[in-house]
């Protein structure tokens, strides 16, 4: 009977570690028509077939990468990337993951995030501190990044000066009109405590000439009565009604 239970557990052994076996050389061939397609670059294939040897092995970090890798040729950095960040939360191997994070690096460059991309070229380096090549990206997106920060600074620093212009401009003009407005007011307050100077000539004449124009009519009705006494005597002392 315990014969038998051994016998068991070590075919049970067997045929996991065939299947097992049967599943790591599944994943190593779908790695590897990748691979070929991938050299070829029929990268749409290529990443059918990486597909598939992760369908096999969720967690190969081989096979995300080269997935990433395919993505990143069809210019599918999102979803690259996506591949890439799996595989470093897995990938154990310093020479992997030099090789992940450069492409990150790679992939933030081209987006102009030179901050992630620096970030990611140091990881590189940290992983694998003999890479040239990493340390020249490294460089230029340090000197990128120095760019951009001065750059963002020379428009930040052009804003407050286009600011304090125009908070100056609106000074001045609600100055001038202030101005504008006090000679207005000022104006018009010494023309109402000042009659016009032509109103006050043409006052001064009328009173000059009233006397002159009351004794002319004193005279044409003393010339009327001297008129109507005139005949009066004429008709006999007496006014006749015309019938």
């Amino acid at each position: 009977m315990m014969k038998n239970k051994v016998i068991n557990i070590i075919l049970l052994l067997f045929l996991l570690g065939t299947g097992f076996a049967h599943a790591q050389k599944a994943e190593r061939d779908y790695i590897r028509k990748g691979n070929r397609l991938y050299k070829d670059s029929v990268y749409v294939k290529a990443e059918v077939d990486y597909r598939k040897a992760l369908d096999v092995n969720p967690k190969s970090t081989i096979s995300m990468y080269n997935l990433g890798n395919a993505l990143l040729q069809q210019k599918k950095a999102k979803e690259a990337m996506e591949q890439y960040v799996g595989a470093t939360k897995i990938e154990k191997d310093k020479s992997r993951l030099a090789h992940i994070y450069h492409n990150m690096g790679v992939i933030f460059q081209s987006a102009k995030d030179y901050a992630k991309a620096v970030e990611a070229y140091k990881q590189s380096l940290r992983n694998n501190p003999k890479d040239n090549e990493t340390r020249y990206n490294l460089a230029l997106a340090q000197k990128m990044l120095k760019d951009q920060q001065q750059k963002n600074k020379n428009q930040d620093k052009n804003k407050d000066k286009d600011k304090d212009k125009d908070k100056k401009d609106k000074k001045d003009q609600n100055k001038n009109q202030n101005n504008k407005d006090q000679k207005q007011d000022q104006q018009k307050n010494k023309n109402q405590q000042q009659p016009p100077q032509q109103q006050k000539k043409d006052n001064q004449m009328s009173k000059q000439n009233a006397e002159q124009l009351l004794n002319s009519v004193l005279q044409d009705e003393k010339g009327v009565q001297d008129k109507v006494k005139k005949q009066k005597v004429i008709q006999g002392g007496r006014l006749e009604k015309d019938w």
